[in-house]
């Protein structure tokens, strides 16, 4: 049986990730392991047992985050479309923590793009969203051959960016992804109304 993780070293890796989060907002040039160790507050040899340098970190920090999401989602057993509830309320709670250094992460290129050519943390994004998508699609009476484009259309509206800029107006995570949801559910209705489920 494999062993779980100890529950201070979770505790440690979400608090460097957090760190990490911190700097790369600010200026990703000064991500060092020694800074992240003390925003952190943990030892220098402890973030190096986690990650081998600056530079993996900054790799990891991504799929770090998609690795969560992916998870959760994975052993969520909501069942029906309240699955997309639960794993967008997951969503949120994520953002809160890891979003402002997300922002700073971004790609440049199309999620189409990454998509296609197998980039990992776009794997993970649609191993994390599909269950919950499709089943918010089959209870709009829209059929799966949608599904991609209501990823595509998922990415762009539910983007870290643009949800702390929603929660930045004083507005509660809870409101800002009720919201979007309502938003999402009608750009889903339009689309399937426009008839082009191949994008």
């Amino acid at each position: 049986m494999p062993r779980k993780p100890r529950s201070d070293a979770i505790r440690n890796r979400r608090a460097i990730l957090r760190a990490a989060g911190d700097i790369i907002r600010v200026d990703p040039q000064s991500l060092t392991i020694p800074a992240v160790a003390e925003r952190a507050g943990v030892s220098v040899t402890t973030v190096y047992r986690h990650y081998s340098s600056a530079d993996v970190l900054l790799g990891s920090y991504m799929i770090e985050v998609d690795t969560q999401i992916r998870d959760y989602s994975h052993d969520c057993n909501t069942a029906g479309p309240e699955l997309f509830d639960d794993v967008l309320a997951e969503w949120g709670r994520i953002i809160e923590v890891y979003g402002p250094g997300l922002v700073q992460l971004r790609s440049r290129r199309g999620f189409l793009e990454r998509l296609h050519s197998g980039d990992v943390a776009m794997q993970m994004v649609r191993e994390a969203w599909e269950r919950p998508i499709r089943r918010l699609l089959r209870a709009q009476e829209i059929e799966d051959d949608y599904f991609e484009g209501a990823l595509f259309l998922f990415n762009m509206m539910f983007d870290p960016r643009e949800l702390l800029d929603l929660r930045a107006r004083d507005l509660s995570m809870t409101k800002v992804l009720a919201i979007l949801k309502d938003a999402y559910l009608g750009a889903l209705r339009g689309w399937h109304q426009a008839g082009t489920a191949r994008i």
